[in-house]
């Protein structure tokens, strides 16, 4: 260790990363903590860097440690992760840069950070590889606006065993902040796929003998009453509009939730929620 940095000599880009300066952040206008200040708010900014941004003890130690580019921590956090094995041994193979308490708050996107943040490596996955899984689970979703739901979704899906998330290219950024805490660290482990053409994937799926359900007002079947033991998607839409006309008329069938009161719909999250635990529950 030495001027607050910590390399794995193992691995060149982080040598690389590390010979920059030489000595413990603590000016709000370094470029690195200008460039993660524009990441937590841009989303064109994180995609053309091909990276996303994660916070905390519990996301750090999730983390694949071969997707971790850089992390930024504080002298408390840096004492903390001294006490765990676990923690210490991952870090001792990561290079690390210590911030002051003052530039972690600049960079987080929380209101008390825990003093470590990591720059992580997108993952890559293709729609392809995912539809050649044995009787695969799949949630589509078209233009969900909110981070909160896509996260709970995100993280649902682990729960429940999805194959994948495909999303339309409408939807909100998965690698926003917000979302990526929602996710509880299942960002790191749930195939997601975002998708240009949403009916066409959807095709893709029926060739393969998935069996496509909108969850919708029409629908004249509780959704328990069908049987998702076999390779199955369903289409959940956005908060305010539902599914367009285009992709519910793609799905196999329409299925609905039992309302009580005058409830006409769920949220999304708790929607996508019901049906893919009892796709699991079937299975």
């Amino acid at each position: 260790m030495e001027n607050g940095r910590l390399c794995a000599l193992s691995r060149p880009e982080a040598r690389d990363f590390c010979r920059q300066g030489g000595h413990m952040i603590s000016s709000l206008s370094n470029p690195k903590v200008k460039q993660i200040v524009q990441w937590q708010t841009s989303a064109a900014r994180r995609r053309e860097e091909g990276g996303f941004l994660v916070e905390g003890f519990k996301m750090f130690e999730e983390a694949p440690l071969e997707a971790v580019r850089e992390i930024y921590a504080t002298a408390q956090a840096l004492e903390k992760i001294g006490q765990s094995p676990v923690l210490r041994e991952k870090l001792e193979r990561i290079c690390h840069e210590e911030v002051t308490g003052e530039v972690l708050r600049k960079m987080s996107d929380t209101q008390t950070p825990q003093g470590i943040l990591c720059v992580v490596e997108r993952p890559a996955y293709e729609l392809g590889h995912l539809l050649e899984a044995p009787d695969p689970l799949f949630v589509v979703l078209e233009d969900l606006q909110d981070p909160g739901n896509l996260g709970t979704i995100i993280r649902t899906a682990e729960g429940a065993g999805v194959t994948g998330v495909l999303m339309s290219e409408r939807t909100v950024d998965i690698y926003n902040p917000k979302t990526i805490r929602a996710t509880m660290g299942s960002i790191y482990r749930v195939p997601f796929v975002h998708v240009e053409d949403l009916p066409g994937a959807v095709k893709r799926m029926q060739e393969k003998g998935i069996t496509v359900y909108a969850a919708h007002l029409a629908g004249e079947t509780y959704y328990d009453s069908f049987d998702f033991r076999k390779g199955t998607a369903f289409l959940i839409g956005n908060e305010g509009r539902g599914l367009s006309r285009e992709l519910t008329d793609c799905a196999d069938s329409l299925l609905k939730i039992p309302m009580e009161g005058k409830v006409e719909s769920l949220n999304a999250a708790v929607s996508a929620a019901l049906l893919i635990y009892e796709a699991h529950r079937q299975r």
